[in-house]
């Protein structure tokens, strides 16, 4: 599947607070979040300095774009994420977001093998991670209570 290469500081600034999607640089000066704390674009600054009432769509909508821009996963497969969530029993939302933290890119962000989920993809898309001892580089496969997660050498 495809993934999301253009500049991930504008998305940060998009949303409005941090995502931390370029691991360290995230946590020092040079966060551009930091710099710049507008949303991108022509109307960045005016827009911020309104008090709007925001509408449920809209808020809706940036709940979503948020979680998909965390995970670095595209519209087409979280609404395939989202399908699977509403099929399950339980709350949609806390099957949705167990559903995104099982992924295994997330899992070895998670673990702490890489600083950004965008490095823990690549991890694993260039066949570095073992799933039970199996080579897997597919990062948005879903692992399972029990699953043994290790690093190759």
């Amino acid at each position: 599947m495809a993934r999301y290469i253009g500049p991930v500081c504008k998305l940060c600034r998009r949303e409005g607070e941090k995502l931390f999607l370029k691991g360290e640089r995230c946590y020092g000066s040079k966060c551009s979040f930091e710099k710049r704390g507008f949303a991108p674009g022509q109307h960045g600054r005016t827009r911020q300095g309104r008090q709007e009432r925001e509408s449920d769509y809209a808020r809706q909508l940036r709940a979503k774009q948020k979680a998909r821009r965390v995970y670095g996963v595209l519209e087409r497969q979280f609404r395939r994420y989202f399908g699977l969530a509403r099929r399950t029993k339980g709350m949609t939302g806390f099957v949705l977001l167990r559903t995104l933290e099982l992924r295994l890119d997330n899992i070895m962000y998670r673990l702490g093998y890489a600083a950004d989920r965008a490095q823990a993809r690549q991890l694993v898309n260039h066949g570095h991670v073992l799933v039970n001892n199996q080579r897997a580089d597919i990062p948005s496969m879903l692992l399972q209570a029990g699953d043994v997660v290790t690093v190759s050498e």
